[in-house]
C-alpha cells in the first residue's frame, strides 16, 4: 500500500490527473515521500504513453483512407499527453534553452531559468522539439501503426527513466529553497533506480514482441545517448541539474527513442 501511495503521489505531481479529496488525503505527502515517489516516474509514463497509443491509434483508424491520417493522429496524441501532463516536461525543456542558451555565466543562467516567461532560445527549443515528435510519429504511423504504437509506449516510459540517473550523477543546483524538485535533490537509491527500471520492462517487453529486436535496441539506444548528452551539458554548464534540467531530459529522450525507431525501419526498407 505504501508503495501506491508513492506512485499516486508521482501521477499527483506529474500530470493533472485528479488525485484529490479524500484519495488526496489517503496518499499524503512528504518530502521523503516524494523522494520515495520517484522511483515511479516511469509508472507515469504508463499513463502518457497509454493515452497516446489510444489517441493514435483511434484517429489512425478512423482516417486510415487519408493521406495525411498518421500526421493528425500525430499532432492530436501529443496534444492528448500534453494536456494529461500540463505541459510539464515541455515547460522544462524551455526554460533551460532559455537559460543555457541565454547566458554562458552560470548564475546568470539559473536565474534565466527561474523566469516563467518564455524567450526566444525557449520558444525556438519548443517549435522544433515538438516538430521533431510529430514528424517522426507520421513517419511511424506511415509505415505501419504498430510501429508508431510500440514508439509511443516504450518512449514515454524509457524517457522517465533516464532523468533518474541524472539525480543519482548530479548534485542540485539553484534556488533549492523554493524548488519543487527539491525533496529530489537527495542521492536516489540503487533500490529505486531498480524499481523505476522494472517500470519499464513490461512496456519494452511488449515493444521487442511487437517489432524486430534492432527497433527496441536501436529506438533504446537513441533515447539513451541523448540522456547522456543532456546529463553531460548540465554537468559542464551547471555542474549540477535543475527540475528544469529533469522535463528536458525526458523530452529529449523522449525525441530520440522516436528517431531510433525510425531509423531502423528506413534502414531495413
Amino acid at each position: 500500500m505504501q508503495a501506491l501511495r508513492h506512485y499516486l503521489l508521482a501521477v499527483q505531481f506529474f500530470t493533472r490527473i485528479p488525485v484529490t479529496g479524500r484519495l488526496a488525503a489517503w496518499v499524503g505527502y512528504s518530502p521523503a515521500m516524494l523522494r520515495a515517489s520517484a522511483a515511479h516516474f516511469p509508472g507515469v509514463g504508463w499513463l502518457a504513453g497509454g493515452l497516446a497509443c489510444a489517441v493514435y491509434g483511434l484517429l489512425h483508424w478512423g482516417l486510415a483512407a487519408l493521406p495525411g491520417g498518421p500526421w493528425v493522429a500525430a499532432v492530436f496524441c501529443t496534444v492528448a499527453t500534453v494536456v494529461m501532463t500540463g505541459g510539464f516536461h515541455e515547460d522544462g525543456l524551455a526554460d533551460v534553452v532559455d537559460g543555457l542558451g541565454g547566458s554562458y555565466d552560470r548564475e546568470r543562467a539559473l536565474d534565466i531559468m527561474k523566469d516563467s516567461r518564455i524567450g526566444a532560445f525557449g520558444a525556438m527549443a519548443l517549435v522544433l522539439a515538438l516538430l521533431s515528435k510529430l514528424s517522426l510519429l507520421a513517419v511511424l504511423g506511415a509505415h505501419s501503426l504498430g510501429a508508431a504504437l510500440a514508439a509511443l509506449a516504450g518512449g514515454h516510459v524509457l524517457s522517465r527513466l533516464w532523468p533518474l540517473f541524472i539525480v543519482r550523477w548530479l548534485p542540485h543546483v539553484g534556488d533549492t529553497a523554493r524548488s519543487k524538485s527539491k525533496p529530489l535533490a537527495d542521492q536516489i537509491s540503487r533500490g529505486a533506480l531498480a524499481t523505476a527500471a522494472l517500470w519499464c520492462f513490461v512496456p519494452l517487453a511488449l515493444v521487442y514482441q511487437a517489432q524486430a529486436a534492432t527497433f527496441l535496441v536501436a529506438a533504446a539506444l537513441m533515447s539513451l545517448l541523448a540522456a547522456a548528452w543532456m546529463g553531460r551539458w548540465f554537468a559542464r554548464r551547471l555542474q549540477g541539474f535543475t527540475g528544469d534540467c529533469l522535463g528536458a531530459t525526458q523530452q529529449v529522450s523522449e525525441i530520440g527513442f522516436y528517431l531510433g525507431a525510425a531509423l531502423t525501419l528506413g534502414v531495413g526498407q
